[in-house]
């Protein structure tokens, strides 16, 4: 396959032979097997010219994308073997970063001693090609798009408040309530003010009012914890509120929204070992 595409893109036996370092016989033959072993034509030979017949443009076409992985596979197996070294630039949700990342950092130094960490916290969604990351962690119900990503774990949306508030405001029966409660809302909730929820009678959405918007998770538990409202959190941000006692969680009975966290890095081709080892270590320790 490999000695075929580079005769299509000489345009000759002869340049073929010159770039694979073989005898324009060796050449001819290579395509005269792979012609019999398909039982078609795939080349038009002329004594001025080559050409590719309809049925060689698709195996060009296809063949082309077939090297292509066989390369990704050859630099995959032999960057294992690398040293691996550099810098890493990774861009990490605040709350989950604290919690979840910056005991692990150590750990991975002692496994990668020659790796050089440049962790920037934010809640925000980065352009990883513009602003110069090699991987991020999203948590989110993720949209496709053109980053490669690799899930690590699965949380859940956990709507909660305080003994105090609820003493004051009354327990919502049904997701339907919220409306009418104070709420902290979080600015970078992907459905916005709208909370999302299965019930016994399926998909329910309600439209929240807060009284307060924050771009942070951990100031949305302040605030509940402050008896300032209800919030709507990862789990991770609000379980150990829950586990004391100072959070209350709300309508366990109808499901709120599971998320995932994921790992995502520009681009799989090519990907650099450093990367490559980061993002298995993550899955090894977070899931």
């Amino acid at each position: 396959m490999h000695t075929f595409n580079t005769v299509v893109e000489t345009g000759s036996f002869v340049g073929a032979a010159d770039v694979l370092n073989l005898s324009k016989a060796a050449v001819s033959r290579h395509v005269q097997e792979l012609e019999q072993r398909l039982g078609i034509r795939l080349l038009h030979r002329t004594t001025r010219r080559i050409s590719l017949t309809p049925e060689g443009q698709v195996f060009y076409s296809r063949g082309k994308d077939v090297l292509a992985e066989l390369d990704d596979v050859e630099t995959e197996i032999t960057s294992q073997r690398e040293t691996v070294s550099g810098l890493l630039r990774i861009n990490a949700p605040f709350s989950f970063g604290i919690q979840h990342l910056a005991p692990l950092w150590g750990i991975f130094k002692e496994r990668y001693p020659q790796v050089t960490l440049d962790v920037t916290l934010a809640d925000r969604v980065v352009d990883l090609v513009e602003e110069g990351y090699d991987m991020a962690i999203r948590i989110a119900a993720l949209e496709s798009s053109t980053l490669v990503s690799r899930r690590l774990a699965t949380t859940r949306m956990t709507v909660c408040a305080s003994p105090r508030y609820l003493q004051k405001h009354g327990k919502p029966k049904h997701p339907s309530e919220l409306g009418q409660h104070q709420v902290i809302g979080y600015s970078y909730l992907a459905t916005k003010d709208e909370w999302h929820f299965e019930g016994t009678q399926g998909h329910l959405s309600v439209q929240t009012r807060p009284w307060m918007h924050t771009n942070n998770g951990e100031t949305c538990r302040a605030a509940a914890l402050a008896h300032q409202g209800v919030i709507f959190q990862p789990r991770f941000v609000v379980s150990e509120a829950l586990a004391s006692g100072q959070l209350v969680e709300l309508l366990p009975e109808y499901r709120a929204t599971e998320i995932g966290i994921y790992a995502v890095y520009p681009t799989r081709k090519h990907l650099s070992a450093k990367v490559r080892v980061l993002v298995d270590f993550l899955a090894e320790h977070i899931q």
